[in-house]
């Protein structure tokens, strides 16, 4: 097996070029004589990137003048805080840890083989600029074709797009994997709608959602849900296993690192030695959430939560969703006398 993280990328050609759609029209794509992607009909025109294409609606906050500078200063002094953010992952310990994606990955890879024995499945990483926790079971995989795509360019996009009008053809992929996505998109409903619409029938997802966590990502960072509200946003999917990607013990790590950074406020260096120390002093809280989501009361207060499900003939009704809670908190009475 190579590298983690440094497995093959797909690039858009053949078949996979032929799922592209405009984002505006839902037109099917061609490439024009000069490199760009242009509608059937000639009436729109999508540049590409470095070999990527960039297919971003008129309604999108971002615009394809957004990565004018990759290349640039700008674009490699990014590049050069990434490596060293990386050295220092290596490194250090870490207050955040993901318990269950390697093996939720590995189990969508084996039903995806279960599912279409003799084929290759096909499957839409949406947020895939890198390589994501657990993700070493689909990626060093040649049995399947993945399309990783994000609204960064990252070492592992082959599309940038929003996912809140995904530019390719209806019921085109077996499954859809959104890792620590959809708290960063304005409206999680609507990319759950796209990920129903590129789906084959009986298409797999694979989802994770922080619940108790602070702001990241600045203004793209919108909303969280409980294990319950998740198991909602995705209705339309029966359920093939759920749960809490990590526990209160890391929640309770980045919310003692919340409270210093508070603190100390915007100043750089200060918030810099704030990281350190909780890191360094802390790091072992994580460790408790083996020991605390042994009880359903561990849920309650998870990190983050899980689910995968297989999309199904009608949706599953509220009554249903409410009766399968896991958590201990006593919960809703409708009589408070």
């Amino acid at each position: 097996m190579t590298p983690y993280g440094s497995e093959r990328v797909t690039r858009l050609t053949g078949e996979l070029l032929g799922l592209l759609r405009s984002p505006d029209s839902g037109r099917a794509l061609r490439a024009g004589p000069d490199g760009a992607l242009v509608s059937d009909d000639g009436a729109e025109r999508f540049p590409v990137v470095g070999g990527v294409p960039v297919l971003l609606g008129r309604a999108s906050p971002f615009s394809a003048a957004d990565y004018a500078t990759t290349g640039t200063a700008g674009g490699r002094e990014a590049a050069r805080r990434t490596r060293v953010r990386a050295v220092a992952r290596r490194l250090l310990p870490s207050l955040s840890h993901n318990r269950v994606a390697r093996e939720n990955l590995a189990r969508l890879r084996d039903l995806l083989h279960a599912a279409h024995a003799g084929a290759r499945p096909r499957v839409l990483v949406i947020g895939g600029s890198v390589a994501g926790e657990g993700f070493a079971a689909l990626l060093a995989d040649p049995g399947l074709e993945l399309l990783e795509t994000d609204v960064a360019l990252g070492p592992r996009t082959a599309l940038v797009c929003d996912a809140h009008d995904l530019p390719l053809a209806g019921a085109s992929f077996d499954a859809v994997v959104c890792q620590a996505v959809l708290e960063h998109v304005a409206d999680p409903p609507r990319v759950v709608a796209e990920v129903r619409r590129v789906l084959r029938p009986g298409g797999l997802v694979y989802s994770e959602i922080p619940f108790m966590q602070q702001v990241h990502e600045g203004a793209h960072d919108f909303t969280r849900y409980s294990l319950t509200g998740h198991r909602r946003l995705f209705r339309d999917f029966a359920e093939l296993g759920s749960g809490a990607v990590a526990g209160p013990g890391m929640a309770l790590g980045w919310s003692v690192r919340a409270f210093w950074l508070a603190v100390v406020g915007s100043r750089p260096v200060a918030r810099a030695a704030v990281n350190l120390g909780v890191t360094l002093s802390l790091w072992w809280l994580k460790e408790l959430d083996g020991l605390l989501l042994r009880d359903p009361a561990g849920l309650d207060g998870a990190s983050g939560t899980w689910f995968m499900g297989r999309l199904a003939a009608a949706p599953l009704a509220d009554r249903e969703i409410l009766a399968a809670h896991r958590g201990a908190n006593a919960g809703f009475r409708l009589d408070r006398t």
